[in-house]
């Protein structure tokens, strides 16, 4: 009697489509155990990084945030006149930023407020805008801009000025136009530049288009005695950051690790890990909008009561701190805290300098003794047709030091 054909046996045809089918699973779980072991290789070698950096803890409660910016996220700035590496206070923050990131278009503006902006402190009293971050660190310094502008920042970065030259070098030095004046301060503050980053440079010797090494570019973002004063200086440190930022953008793998290696050391922060991974996740889609200086009008006043030394003054506080939220938060018409029209009512007195809508209400009750400084106006505006900031010289330099013993950047 003939065995029946098991209906388990496989044919030969068979065997081999389930071997193809089974080394097909094993080959896509290997991939799959790759792509896992990268990424948590990724990961790690993203920590190890992290672990350079400075991380400080800040209390929230305060930072005198006042209201909620909706999609955007700011983030404070900081560049220090760190010579010992200082990251966390006693020294000032000669580079203040605020970067307002818009997370639906991931545009990113940028504002600088100028170092000797009179603005209100801690404690109530009035000083430059850079003595907060000698006073309280970061902390206090994120407060101040919270306090006066209406922000609600939480985040930081603070960087070592040496930092930058290192970065600009590493990326083969950034292109920059410089004028005859320029070239000339340039040189100037090479030499106490070179002393603190700890190498040396070469001199520039003719005005114009060219390229300079990271000692240069610092140097030239630290210049105060050209027309324009801290006005014109603030613009060089946006251009620098500019330039860099494009610089960067086109930089391999190896030259931006070499960067990261460098420079994140001399970084404190309160971003975490987990705030970086989002950021790098989108980086390839931020893209640097406007950039522009505060306060946008704005003259500058040795004549401040109980004060000592130049001060730059915002013609009209409160209009000022409401165009900051139409340029960044494209607000219109925005209405000002009671803190900021306490500030406002504050410098006017201690100055006497007004902007429109006081000195015309002013004008009627015949009370306020402006003086001549009223009507500067925006720097931006007032910049003439040789290159040069039509604003009074009226800088203490027995204040400001001659090297940058109190500047940076």
């Amino acid at each position: 009697m003939a065995k029946k054909k098991s209906k388990s046996r496989m044919t030969k045809e068979q065997r081999v489509f389930l071997h193809k089918k089974k080394m097909r699973r094993r080959i896509i779980l290997l991939i799959v155990e790759l792509i896992l072991l990268v990424a948590l290789g990724a990961a790690a070698y993203a920590m190890s990084k992290f672990d350079k950096l400075d991380f400080q803890t800040i209390n929230e409660k305060n930072l005198e945030i006042y209201q909620d910016t909706g999609e955007f996220t700011n983030i404070a700035l900081f560049g220090l006149d760190s010579r010992e590496g200082e990251l966390d206070g006693g020294v000032r923050s000669d580079c203040i930023m605020v970067a307002s990131i818009n997370n639906k278009t991931k545009e990113v503006k940028i504002v600088s407020v100028f170092r000797d902006t009179l603005t209100q402190q801690s404690d109530g009293t009035y000083e430059k805008a850079n003595a907060a971050y000698s006073f309280g660190g970061p902390e206090e310094a994120i407060a101040l801009l919270n306090r006066n502008f209406d922000l609600d920042i939480k985040k930081y970065m603070s960087v070592n000025f040496n930092a930058l030259a290192d970065v600009i070098d590493l990326l083969g030095g950034i292109e920059l136009d410089l004028t005859e004046e320029e070239v000339f301060w340039t040189n100037g503050y090479c030499t106490e530049t070179s002393q603190v980053v700890g190498r040396t440079t070469t001199e520039l010797t003719k005005p114009g288009k060219q390229t300079v090494d990271g000692i240069q570019a610092v140097s030239y973002a630290r210049i105060r005695y050209t027309q324009g004063d801290d006005f014109k200086r603030s613009e060089r440190q946006r251009i620098v950051l500019q330039q860099v930022v494009e610089k960067a953008k086109s930089a391999g793998i190896t030259t931006l690790n070499k960067i990261i290696d460098k420079a994140l050391p001399q970084v404190s922060t309160n971003l975490s890990s987990s705030d970086f991974i989002g950021i790098a996740a989108s980086a390839a889609k931020y893209k640097i909008g406007e950039m522009k200086g505060f306060p946008f009008d704005v003259t500058t006043s040795e004549d401040v009561l109980g004060m000592e030394g130049s001060y730059v003054v915002p013609i009209g506080f409160s209009d000022n701190v409401r165009q900051l939220h139409e340029f960044l938060f494209g607000v219109k018409d925005y209405k000002v805290s009671d803190k900021v029209q306490e500030i406002n009512s504050d410098i006017v007195y201690l100055t006497g300098i007004a902007g429109n809508e006081e000195k015309n209400l002013e004008d009627e009750n015949g009370s306020l003794d402006t003086d001549e400084s009223y009507g500067q106006g925006n720097p931006d505006e007032n910049y003439n047709t040789e290159g040069s900031y039509d604003v009074e010289e009226n800088y203490n330099t027995e204040e400001s030091d001659d090297w940058g013993t109190e500047t940076a950047w």
